[in-house]
């Protein structure tokens, strides 16, 4: 009877040991593919970049996709199972994308037969950076002149046709090609991720790009504007050998981990595929060659000879945009942002009317644009105004005040009949030249009608107006302006007394 009771407790033990062993043996499979042959299979099922302003459909991972990338460089061991993977290049070497053609019979039978547009893109991964692209990208460009971020290796490339680079985007190339036939584009990235750090002190991390590619079919205009498929992949780059070195250093650091903690991280795919994403969104930057809002001359007309006061008002000499306001569209806010030099945060604000704008605080528009731009956003949305160095007050001597004033020289009150308008000069650079733009502009004259700017000094001598005298000036200080025609040229003389 002892024996027929133990019977059941021995048939659990060994069901037990079964289980065990059946699961021990299941357990080195993922293992055994990542290390040995690759699979299709697998690396399509790596996680989906996540972006935060993704459109995608919920059903994105069980859609065929049109077109696939696919990388020829080898994925970083050292990442978590549901992190994105890393992919390590070296600078300047060139490297090959292959331009596979995945669709279904009968799909998207308006491009058989017929070119598509590809545009591969060198950004940021960080949103910070993204951010800040075209500061950072000209920054790049002024300590690297002549020099791009991302170049196409026509020679090794096969199946591309009229490849481009506009030289004023540096991180970007364009090319046609064919579907239907074999197309590998190889890429070589110029700049590494330690040139884009916030501080160089060796040592450094440095920063994540992604690698996009963009592609587009013709419209009815025959331009390749109609958007077909996006997709990117997350890269570093590091000097010449340095991704290798790299690479072997994940690989040696997984190679000491304990087998439970690397069940935890994804093998490394001898390529990396790109995964889908939204397309890369065309924005208008404002090149560095673009013109500066200068001095406009006004229509010259010479100075009246009765010296009535002006009748033109001058022109605010702190120039300031108009101010953004709370009835302005997405649209209008958008160009605002243009217009201002704040194009690089125009995606973000995308769907921002000037009411959002202007409900930001100071705290919202640093943290989401930087302590520098954020400042620089909040008081243009503001609309607050820099304070000039020094402002002085002109006006011109009626000729009414002239005629009476011989009247009133025998004990007459002579200021009690007289009547100055005075107009207000702002100066920031504190130079004779200055002063002489603003005075013309005053008069609504050309600059160069004006000779000389004397000051009236003790017993009635004229004193030439120099830099040196402006910037002894007191603020706020007041003149009364006469002036002198110039017998030799049709210019004038301006006396400030």
């Amino acid at each position: 009877m002892a024996w027929a009771l133990k019977l059941p407790l021995t048939d659990e033990v060994i069901e037990s040991g079964l289980v065990q062993d059946f699961d021990a043996s299941l357990s080195g499979i993922g293992q055994e593919l990542g290390a040995g042959a690759y699979s299709m299979s697998d690396v399509l099922a790596l996680p989906i970049f996540k972006q935060e302003e993704s459109n995608l459909p919920p059903d994105t991972e069980n859609k065929i996709l049109p077109f696939q990338y696919v990388l020829c460089a080898a994925t970083s061991p050292a990442i978590k199972l549901h992190d994105e993977t890393l992919t390590y290049l070296n600078q300047g070497q060139s490297y090959e994308i292959r331009m596979l053609d995945n669709r279904k019979i009968g799909e998207l039978p308006e491009i058989t037969d017929k070119m598509v547009k590809s545009i591969i893109r060198v950004v940021f991964h960080d949103r910070r950076l993204q951010y800040t692209e075209h500061q950072q990208l000209e920054g790049w460009r002024w300590n690297r002149p002549g020099d791009r971020i991302l170049d196409l290796d026509i020679p090794m490339s096969v199946g591309i046709i009229d490849p481009r680079a506009n030289p004023t985007q540096l991180n970007t190339v364009e090319f046609l090609w064919d579907p239907s036939k074999r197309t590998s584009v190889f890429i070589q990235v110029h700049c590494i991720s330690t040139e884009f750090t916030m501080r160089k002190h060796g040592g450094e991390k440095g920063v994540p790009f992604r690698i996009q590619i963009d592609t587009f079919k013709e419209n009815e205009s025959e331009e390749y504007t109609e958007h077909l498929h996006s997709a990117s992949c997350q890269f570093k780059v590091f000097k010449p050998k340095g991704a290798d070195r790299k690479q072997k250093t994940d690989r040696e650091k997984m190679e000491k981990r304990a087998p439970q903690e690397k069940e935890k991280y994804q093998p490394s795919y001898e390529t990396t595929i790109l995964t889908e994403c939204c397309p890369w969104p065309e924005v208008t930057y404002v090149t560095a060659n673009s013109p500066s809002p200068g001095f406009s001359t006004p229509t010259s007309f010479p100075v009246p000879e009765g010296n009535g006061s002006p009748s033109h008002q001058p022109e605010p000499v702190v120039l300031v945009a108009d101010n953004l306001l709370p009835t302005a569209t997405p649209q209008d806010a958008q160009q605002w942002l243009l217009n201002n030099r704040f194009s690089p945060f125009s995606r973000l604000f995308t769907n921002f009317s000037g009411a959002d704008l202007l409900k930001l605080t100071r705290e919202d528009v640093i943290q989401i644009c930087g302590p520098a731009d954020g400042i620089r956003l909040f008081n243009a949305l503001k609309g607050r105004v820099v304070r000039p160095r020094l402002t002085i007050y002109v006006c011109q001597e009626s000729q009414q005040a002239r005629e009476q004033q011989p009247k009133h020289e025998n004990g007459g009150d002579a200021a009690a009949n007289t009547f100055f308008v005075y107009h207000a000069i702002y100066l920031e650079d504190l130079t004779a030249t200055e002063l002489t733009e603003k005075l013309a502009q005053l008069f609504n004259i050309s600059p160069r009608q004006i000779n000389q700017i004397f000051k009236q000094g003790p017993t009635g001598i004229h004193v030439l107006v120099s830099d040196e005298m402006i910037q002894n000036f007191q603020d706020e200080v007041c003149f009364v302006l006469d002036t002198m025609k110039d017998d030799t040229n049709d210019g004038y003389h301006i006396i400030l007394k």
